[in-house]
């Protein structure tokens, strides 16, 4: 081989060297990784692997027995959500550096990973929609004992001086 290429050569093998001793550390690192979340009502914390696999789940503080079951799913759902959405970041983060490494001298835009393709709108997410929740839903419902409950509409209903009458929209 003449000179230019015995230099192209070992700058490659040099490059492939780098990259392997890269990957070798982020994936010791991401092996090692874990995420934690809290609920916004602070009743559940969730914990995840690199891969997003949930690893830890916890009920905190006995909130779990007062709650109804589909706002104690909703605070599962939104702390895992939460935690895969963090461990989402830092994997992308982790590995961007090393495929764009990999990449060297592709076209700008083949350069890495499409990382959104990967992991959708995981990445995106920085909190649960922000909508009625199960805890809105509830606080909506309650109904305070000093207040008389709404009759429903044609039903009759009591007036201060003990007749009864006939609600409007019968």
């Amino acid at each position: 081989m003449n000179r230019p290429m015995e230099d192209r050569v070992a700058q490659a093998m040099a490059h492939l060297k780098a990259a392997e001793q890269a990957a070798a550390s982020a994936r010791a690192e991401l092996d090692a990784a874990s995420v934690t979340a809290r609920s916004t009502d602070r009743s559940v914390r969730v914990s995840v692997g690199a891969k997003g696999e949930l690893t830890s789940l916890e009920f905190l503080d006995g909130k779990y027995r007062t709650m109804a079951a589909a706002q104690l799913s909703a605070a599962v759902l939104e702390a895992a959500n939460k935690a895969r959405a963090e461990m989402a970041r830092r994997v992308v983060a982790t590995l961007d550096p090393l495929t764009r490494m990999t990449a060297r001298g592709a076209a700008p835009e083949r350069m890495g990973v499409d990382w959104e393709s990967l992991f959708g709108t995981l990445l995106s997410e920085t909190e649960v929609a922000k909508g009625p929740t199960a805890m809105s839903r509830l606080r909506d419902e309650i109904v305070e004992d000093d207040e008389e409950p709404a009759a429903p509409p044609g039903a009759a209903r009591g007036t201060d001086d003990g007749r009864r009458e006939r609600q409007e929209g019968a």
